[in-house]
């Protein structure tokens, strides 16, 4: 008599991507980084694959080991992981290694494409609509941010849980072949560069009253120079300034400081 199949059901993969939505960073420590959050994700799952006491215990050590990715984009290493933890309970050779192998493997490109879609490009889009509707008065810009956020980016993770679960081990030929981790990262470079453009040239203000007599011509040296050479030339410069003592490892409390230090000085002295 063939022994019935163990299966997933959805109640069981969806509390394992609640439980790494809320805990993922839980225990967050320097020597195993994630791991924590990654098995205690993985308890659902284990608990219906897994009887006995030696089985359980020897899965939770199994997802205890080096463990780091972005939460949202990187949930798809679950949804694979708890595929292979499927098949393993029916008796396929499915090793620790193999398992081990695939979330090793995965963490580092989805982290990559998962920083840059989420940090570089979601956030700042959206905290521009936000601040756009603060900047006039309206109180439900941080709310309507708030509310976003959370949809787009739990939008992503249950998504790319379950589509990690439905395809399985095969997600990480799929994933990885023909360039496609290197195309998206570039993609959402690109679009992320240009969110972060617009909202320099949408609200960082900078210009000066200055004005130069030379004989009977007086010369507004915003309107008269700098706006002739490039619009919003003053915010530009004062980004990449920032951006250069950032890179110099300036600490941003200190940047911060130092512009409002510069702005009194330059305002006392009508310069700005």
């Amino acid at each position: 008599m063939t022994p019935e199949r163990k299966k997933l059901g959805y109640w069981d993969l969806l509390k394992s991507w609640v439980l790494w939505s809320f805990y993922s960073q839980a225990c967050y420590n320097y020597e195993r980084m994630q791991a924590s959050g990654f098995a205690h994700s993985m308890i659902p799952i284990i608990k219906k694959l897994y009887t006995t006491k030696e089985d359980i215990s020897a899965a939770l050590k199994r997802h205890l080991v080096f463990f780091n990715t972005e939460p949202n984009v990187g949930a798809m290493i679950h949804g694979i992981t708890a595929a292979m933890e499927e098949e393993r309970a029916n008796d396929q050779p499915i090793t620790d290694e193999a398992i081990n192998s695939v979330k090793t493997g995965l963490m580092g490109p989805l982290a990559g494409i998962g920083d840059t879609l989420s940090q570089g490009t979601v956030t700042p889009i959206l905290l521009a609509l936000g601040i756009g509707l603060a900047k006039d008065g309206n109180l439900f810009g941080p709310v309507i941010y708030i509310l976003l956020e959370a949809a787009v980016i739990w939008g992503i993770g249950y998504f790319m849980f379950f589509r990690g679960y439905k395809l399985g081990r095969t997600a990480v030929e799929r994933l990885l072949e023909g360039g496609l981790v290197k195309d998206l990262i570039t993609g959402a470079g690109i679009v992320g560069a240009t969110v972060i453009g617009a909202l320099t040239a949408s609200f960082v203000g900078l210009s000066t009253p200055i004005t130069i007599t030379v004989g009977q011509q007086v010369v507004k040296l915003q309107a008269d120079f700098f706006d002739k050479i490039m619009p919003q030339l003053l915010p530009l410069a004062l980004t990449l300034g920032v951006w250069w003592l950032l890179n110099r490892r300036k600490s941003p409390i200190a940047i911060m400081g130092y512009l409002v230090l510069v702005g009194l000085v330059g305002s006392l002295l009508k310069v700005f």
